[in-house]
């Protein structure tokens, strides 16, 4: 059967192309209106969206076509996808074939190399199921097929809704698994339905991510933002902080009583106290592993530049400064991921967080939003 938005959860809408449909994160007028690059490669890889349904069936099988982008010199692993039986993982599968993207990071051209399709084949005991196949974070998907040797109905369970907008580290950069992504490990462990509007390289408080989030159906909220704006060198000081209030306005037109987490920057040492631009060090190149290192002169500071220590005093300040709304609340990334976590579980590539501090970071916004007297409980 082809694929339609009633087994889709997490995604805005989906694309009918030759080979079935692709899944966005963002609607088409975002995807008009602002047709970045590297946007647009970011809300295609279906970070957090899943294919749900309910079926008896001994046999599944998914058949999709990823589209993947490879830097020479640098591994990166290939897209995985997760499926769930009853809340249970059944199979973890990791992708081959798909189209090859290879970006030659020296001196920027690119090159593709076509591929097959790929099918995913889960083995279930023939008894009603909740099945819940999450798609890979880091690569784009064609969904071609999904067959079965038993009838797929959709889902009507009713979760509770959170929308989370955040950077390459909520969209689950160096995270093995689309349902190890940090927002995934929370989403699980709490029971509720993420839309996961995590963007690499693309929180920058831009207009129209408040306007998706104000549009769309939420119980909860979250945006942790300051890291991209740091390592683009987006904005300075005086830009920034207005920018972030009417991004949180803008929210608040659409949800005016919805429980809202402003999230600071979790611990980067390259940008703590130096600004960015943020930059690949050209001498990772080729290592197998890329880095990512700071430019900016902290002297810098004073004229307004930004730093993770800059953005998070002020994050914290403008929270306080609209204490008048009760369901606005402030948690310090460092809580999340602090210098201690980053000499235990150090981050890769000095910018994303590896695979056991994904798993830390959700557990511990987990404990934090959706137990005891957290924003997010009951």
């Amino acid at each position: 059967m082809t694929i339609n938005s009633e087994l889709l959860r997490g995604a805005a809408d989906v694309e009918v192309t030759d080979r079935g449909v692709r899944p966005h994160r963002l609607p088409a007028w975002v995807r008009q209106q602002f047709p970045d690059g590297q946007l647009l490669s970011m809300e295609s890889q279906p970070s957090g969206v899943r294919v749900v349904f309910r079926t008896s069936a001994r046999r599944v099988e998914l058949v999709t076509h990823a589209t993947r982008i490879a830097y020479l010199g640098a591994d990166r692993p290939r897209g995985r996808i997760d499926v769930y039986a009853d809340g249970e993982l059944v199979l973890r599968d990791v992708l081959d074939g798909g189209d090859r993207i290879t970006v030659d990071l020296t001196t920027g051209q690119t090159a593709v190399e076509p591929g097959e399709p790929h099918t995913t084949t889960v083995a279930l005991p023939g008894e009603p199921r909740r099945i819940e196949i999450w798609l890979p974070h880091n690569e784009a998907v064609e969904l071609i097929e999904l067959l079965a040797d038993a009838p797929i109905e959709p889902d009507g369970t009713a979760l509770p809704r959170w929308v989370h907008h955040g950077s390459s580290i909520s969209h689950g950069s160096n995270a093995v698994a689309p349902s190890e992504i940090w927002p995934a490990v929370a989403a699980r462990r709490a029971g509720v339905e993420l839309r996961n509007l995590g963007l690499g390289g693309s929180a920058l408080v831009d207009p129209f991510l408040a306007r998706v989030i104000r549009d769309a159906p939420a119980d909860f909220i979250s945006v942790k933002l300051g890291i991209n704006v740091v390592n683009h060198d987006a904005m300075r000081l005086r830009a920034f902080v207005p920018a972030v209030h009417g991004f949180l306005d803008t929210i608040r037109d659409g949800h005016p009583n919805t429980p809202l987490v402003l999230i600071s920057p979790i611990f980067c040492g390259i940008h703590e106290d130096t600004p960015g631009p943020g930059s690949i060090d050209p001498a990772s190149i080729g290592t197998g592993q890329v880095r990512f290192t700071a430019t900016g002169n902290p002297a810098d500071i004073a004229q307004g530049r930004l730093t993770l220590e800059v953005i998070r005093r002020e994050l914290r300040s403008l929270a306080e400064r609209r204490s008048g709304d009760k369901q606005l609340h402030f948690l310090e990334g460092l809580m999340l991921y602090g210098p201690d976590d980053a000499a235990a579980l150090p981050l890769p590539d000095d910018l994303h967080p590896g695979p056991e501090a994904h798993r830390l970071i959700g557990d511990r916004f987990a404990d934090y939003a959706f137990t005891g007297s957290g924003p997010f409980a009951g």
